[in-house]
Parts: C-alpha cells; sequence; structure tokens
C-alpha cells in the first residue's frame, strides 16, 4: 500500500475546503458533500470555523485513490493563522495549490507558493471556480507563470468557463514540450528531432513534478465537481509516495497538539522511519523527555482507526504524552526546526471582563498557546496581565471567540501594538565581587556585552576558566543571561548580542563537625541567578541600547491613475515606497512600512484605489524606530534596573 500526506493550500477563499469536501465524495468516503456556508463540512469541525466560514486549525481526513491511500491535511488560508500552514509543510510529500479562477493569484498564494518552491515540496495548481462568472483561461495562465514565477504545464483545456455547465478536457497542450525540455536532455533531443511520444512526455512530467521542478495545472470546479476526477489522477500519479523505513531507527516529528474530551493531550505526529507502538516508551523534544504511548489511531477511509502501531509514512493520533508541544521531534530528530514564515510582530493586553476568572482565563490562554507555538504569552504577575503575541486582528477576533464559546471566559483587547526589539549599541562591561559591598550574593560575576552580527541572537561565552568552579555555577550564569535579556533597557527582549563572562568567583562549601551544610557561607545556584540580572543589566545600561521596530515589505498593485491619490495615504501612515513600476494598466509599488501601521494601510487602501487595489506585505527586516518617543514595554521581572526594588524582591532586604 502506498502513503502520500498531501497538503491543501490557497487563499483566503479560493475554495480550498470546498475541493476537499469534493475529492472525499469523489473518493466515497463521504455520501453527501459539505458547505462551508452551511457549516457542516468534514474538516472544519470547530464551532468558530462553521460559524466564520474560515479553516482556522489544520484537519487531516483520509480517502483511497486505488492502492495509494491519501492523508489528506486542510490548512488556514487566512494570513493570521500562517503558524498552522508552517507546521504542516515539514510532513507533507506534496501539495495542491488551490488558485480562483476569478480572483486570480492572490497575495498569500504568492507567498505560499514561494515557500514550497524553496521547500522543494510536489506541487500541483488546481484553479477553481471555473463555473463563476468571470473565470479566466488564457490570461490567467499567463499570471500564474509569471506572478508566481514557475514552471507551469496545463494539463487540458476549458469549455463553456464561466457558465454553470463549464467542463476541464483533459490533455497536454502544445506548449508542455517546450517547458519539460528545459530539464530532461532526452526530451530536448527528441523535441528537437521532432520524434516525442505521448509515454516520454508523461514521464518526464511525473519525474519533473516529483522533484518541484514544473508544476502541472489543473482547471475544475469544487461546486459542480469538473476538473476533480482529472486532479485525483494526477495525484495518485504525478506525486511522490511517503518514504521511510518502517524498520529504522524511530524518528517523528509533532506538527498538531490538541485536547480530547478528557483534557487529555493528543499529537498528531508524522512518522519518518521506524514503528510507534502501543505502549512504547519514547523520547520527544529537544530535551530529551520521555512518555509512555498510551493509545495509538491513524487515519483511514475519513475517519481514524484505533491501532497498535503507526510505521514510517503515516500519521497517527498519539495519547498519553502529556508533556509533548508542537514541533517536537519524537526519537532521532529529522532535522533543526525551521522556521518558514516569520514570527509575530505584534502583541495585544488581555483584557478580562467584569465577571472573568483570572484563574480560568489563565489557563484557557495557556491552552490555546500549546496548541500554537508561535503565539506567545508573556504574564505580567504585578499588574495581573498577560499579552499576547499574534499576527493580525482577525486572528485577535478569533482568540476572543474561542475564549468566550470553549472557555466561558470573556475578555476585550487593548490596542495592538508592534513588538520591539533591543540590540546594543557599544560594548559595556560589569562585574561584582563576592563577600564585597554592594554584593549581598555569596557569588563573583563579570560580564562584558558587545554588539553581534545581525541574526546571530545572543552568544554566551567564557574568559575564565570552566574549573575554576563547579559547572552548575556557569550554566545558572548562562541561563539567567538568556532570561533576562528577555527584558532590556526599554522592556523589550534584547538580541544579536555577544555576552561574555570575564570574571568568577565562589564560596566553598562549609561545613562543620557534626552538623550538616551551612547555607550562610556557601554559594549555591541562586546566588549565581541572583546577582546575574544586576551585572547584566549594568553592563548593557554601558552599552546602551536601541529599540528597533518590524518593517514589513510590502507590494500593491492598483490602476495606475489611482496613483497619485495613492501616494499620500502611503506617506501618512509611514510607508515608504522603494520601486513603482506600470504594467500597462497597473502600477506596481514595492516599498516598507512599520508593521504597526499595515493594518491600517489595509483597511485605507479600498478608497483611494477605488476598490482595485491588492495590497501584499510580510515581515522584512528591523529597523531602528526614528518616530517619536522610543516605545517602552512594562517589565515583567523582578526589575534589576531599580537595584533597591530588586533586591527587596529577590533577597526581601537593601545591601
Amino acid at each position: 500500500m502506498h502513503l502520500l500526506n498531501l497538503g491543501i493550500l490557497a487563499h483566503v477563499d479560493a475554495g480550498k475546503t470546498s475541493l476537499t469536501e469534493r475529492l472525499l465524495h469523489s473518493a466515497g468516503v463521504i455520501d453527501e458533500i459539505g458547505s462551508v456556508d452551511d457549516g457542516n463540512t468534514r474538516t472544519d469541525t470547530l464551532a468558530l470555523e462553521r460559524q466564520r466560514g474560515i479553516t482556522i486549525k489544520s484537519a487531516v481526513v483520509s480517502f483511497p485513490i486505488d492502492d495509494v491511500t491519501v492523508n489528506l491535511i486542510d490548512t488556514p488560508g487566512h494570513p493570521d493563522f500562517i503558524a498552522e500552514v508552517e507546521r504542516v509543510l515539514g510532513v507533507l510529500d506534496g501539495a495542491v495549490l488551490v488558485v480562483s479562477a476569478v480572483e486570480g493569484v492572490q497575495p498569500q498564494t504568492r507567498i505560499l507558493m514561494r515557500t514550497l518552491q524553496r521547500l522543494r515540496i510536489p506541487t500541483l495548481l488546481f484553479v477553481n471556480k471555473i463555473d463563476r462568472r468571470g473565470a479566466r483561461y488564457d490570461d490567467l495562465l499567463s499570471a500564474i507563470s509569471e506572478r508566481l514565477r514557475a514552471a507551469v504545464v496545463p494539463m487540458g483545456s476549458v469549455e463553456g468557463i464561466g457558465t454553470r455547465e463549464a467542463r476541464f478536457l483533459p490533455g497536454l497542450g502544445p506548449g508542455a514540450p517546450a517547458v519539460l525540455a528545459e530539464h530532461d536532455d532526452e526530451l530536448l533531443t527528441a523535441y528537437v528531432e521532432n520524434t516525442v511520444s505521448h509515454d516520454l512526455l508523461r514521464s518526464a512530467l511525473a519525474a519533473q513534478t516529483r522533484q518541484a521542478l514544473v508544476h502541472p495545472v489543473f482547471f475544475g470546479s469544487a461546486i459542480t465537481g469538473a476538473g476533480v476526477d482529472a486532479l485525483i489522477t494526477g495525484i495518485k500519479e504525478l506525486l511522490p509516495a511517503a518514504e521511510g523505513d518502517p524498520q529504522g531507527p524511530l524518528s517523528g516529528s509533532v506538527f498538531k497538539v490538541e485536547r480530547g474530551l478528557g483534557g487529555e493531550k493528543i499529537a498528531y505526529a508524522r512518522m519518518f522511519s521506524g514503528t510507534l507502538r502501543t505502549r512504547d516508551r519514547i523520547t520527544f523534544g529537544d530535551a530529551g523527555e520521555e512518555g509512555k504511548v498510551t493509545s495509538v489511531s491513524v487515519f483511514d477511509h475519513g475517519t481514524d482507526v484505533e491501532c497498535d502501531s503507526v510505521p514510517a509514512g503515516r500519521i497517527g493520533r498519539l495519547r498519553g504524552l502529556g508533556e509533548i508541544r508542537i514541533g517536537d521531534s519524537i526519537g532521532v530528530p529529522r532535522k533543526a526546526v525551521e522556521h518558514f514564515f516569520a514570527p509575530p510582530t505584534l502583541e495585544t493586553v488581555v483584557v478580562p471582563g467584569p465577571d472573568a476568572d483570572r484563574r480560568a482565563l489563565h489557563l484557557a490562554l495557556t491552552r490555546l498557546a500549546e496548541q500554537d507555538p508561535l503565539i506567545g504569552l508573556r504574564h505580567d504577575e504585578v499588574r495581573q496581565e498577560t499579552a499576547v503575541s499574534l499576527y493580525g486582528e482577525v486572528q485577535k477576533e478569533v482568540i476572543q471567540a474561542t475564549l468566550a464559546d470553549e472557555f466561558g471566559v470573556h475578555v476585550t483587547f487593548r490596542e495592538t501594538t508592534p513588538l520591539c526589539i533591543e540590540r546594543p549599541v557599544g560594548t559595556g562591561a560589569a562585574v561584582e565581587f563576592n563577600k564585597k559591598d554592594p554584593n549581598p550574593f555569596l557569588a563573583t560575576v563579570g560580564l562584558r556585552v558587545e554588539p553581534g552580527p545581525v541574526g546571530s541572537g545572543v552568544r554566551f561565552g567564557l574568559e575564565v576558566e570552566l574549573g575554576a568552579m563547579p559547572y552548575a555555577f556557569f550554566k545558572a550564569v548562562e541561563d539567567s543571561v538568556r532570561e533576562t535579556l528577555g527584558q532590556g533597557l526599554h522592556g523589550w527582549r534584547v538580541t544579536d548580542c555577544a555576552v561574555t563572562m570575564t570574571h568568577s568567583g565562589y564560596s566553598p562549601r562549609q561545613s562543620h563537625a557534626h552538623q550538616g551544610f551551612d547555607k550562610s557561607m556557601s554559594s549555591t545556584g541562586a546566588d549565581f541567578r541572583g546577582l546575574t540580572p544586576l551585572v547584566l543589566v549594568e553592563a548593557l545600561r554601558r552599552a546602551g541600547s536601541q529599540v528597533y521596530e518590524p518593517m514589513h515589505r510590502f507590494r500593491v498593485e492598483a490602476p495606475s491613475d489611482t496613483l497619485a491619490a495613492l501616494l499620500p495615504v502611503l506617506g501618512a501612515l509611514r510607508a515608504v515606497p522603494g520601486t513603482t513600476e506600470t504594467q500597462g494598466a497597473l502600477c506596481v509599488l514595492e516599498g516598507v512600512v512599520p508593521a504597526a501601521q499595515v493594518h491600517g494601510l489595509e483597511r485605507q487602501l479600498p478608497g483611494p484605489t477605488r476598490g482595485e487595489g491588492e495590497w501584499e506585505s510580510a515581515f522584512d527586516h528591523y529597523a531602528p524606530v526614528a518616530h517619536g518617543t522610543v516605545p517602552e514595554r512594562a517589565r515583567t521581572d523582578h526589575n534589576p534596573l531599580n537595584r533597591k526594588e530588586y533586591l527587596l524582591n529577590v533577597t526581601r532586604r537593601v545591601a
């Protein structure tokens, strides 16, 4: 039996979930096709998904194509839920990218295609909605090739496009040999000699599709079923089967975590090697934690069924691993965790309603965060507040509705603000010595902070002998350094820097005859954890830090005659156009804009562009804050910037 883990991806409203329903119906898994509008689709199981008509969480459903079992993963289309898509990409053998025949290539389509190409995931394109008024064929094929920068092979033609009777006529077009010959010397020779056979052409098409060199394009309609049979044939014949040795070392990856009816964790994992069995004790995560799998189920014919094992290539639902998280490797790590999309660049503070139970809110937010690791939580115990990082305003609305519907907790949010970072400006050093005023800790710590290359993160090094004191004390210093740099001089995360330990010292273990360990005269890890933040922020203060705000690179397509009205709107929201290009009646502007202004620009764009403007943006880089006052972020730690306050909180006394 062959296996194929297939992702369905698209810009929102391109008809992705409807196509999933049609595929399941064509395969005989469901008797009646669900409707997104009616809220009865198989993969949109959350009440909120049914209400809003959008996919929020990825869902897995299985169906057979002859001797091939396809695990179909339906992913969200809205850019605010790109984290869900990111996790799915790492477990796919192939993908179907859905494009609307009416709206054409849209911003999210371009972002997804670039990522699929970078990861070399074999991808078929399905142009949906050929039965809708305004559907296009020839010019849309050209737009797909140009705007997606992809080598595409039309898999047939369309008859009656734009009508309810529209149908897809399979058959490789006359341009296919030229596209395929670019990557195949044998085919190129046959093409020049005019001896190209159908078998040679199909063989080259399958080979190049599996290598992600070309992308077959099918046209059809998920509503009427036109073209879907041809797509199913393409999925079977052109996409590669899942690989993996069931007898090899155990290796898998968790891409989704949800809670069962009893509150237990259920992990969705793709196995790349080996076979995972019920009652196996396995290791998972970076820390190599251990857990026992209490039950296993796999996806088969539209549902999940209990079984004894999950072999390589399959996706399983695992129970019993209470500490497992999204992104964890199972057994032997396959590769380092890679982020395909930018992290969230916005943050908002959750404001509980007048009757909200704060403990219930904390639990609910923690449950949401464990299902989405890119959505971070930041708790402020002093102010009794929780901040949530996110991608956009729609995500904020979904979090609010989820808290109310699933957890019975009603909240509102403060204004969304950008998530800034800090970087050191220069080099600074500080040291405090053991048993010398004003140091109340039995520890000597000296640190030097200096700038690092952009994107280097935080590097920790030693200029002292590793054997100068117990290793646990060095580990306490390094851990404290990394934790303290989560909040810099202005409260933002400090990154792209090198921290070097320049001085160390401790009081050896003291004990007396017939007595135990004397804590008052002996250093412990708590001394180093307590002193390090004071030394580090002093070194950082001497080095100085600069606050940087997230910047998005944007692309706007609008009618050329609206440019004069559009530029002032961009300028008012601090968008800086970099290039302007005219393409016929369209004008394309590219540039950068602060992340904080993206939502405002998206709302204002329809006005000056008569509703014809198309906006695309994604995080690009951080830039120094150049306008207004430097943004400050409220601290959630013991505030080592205020020595008196810090010592009162940590030691309950002032040095």
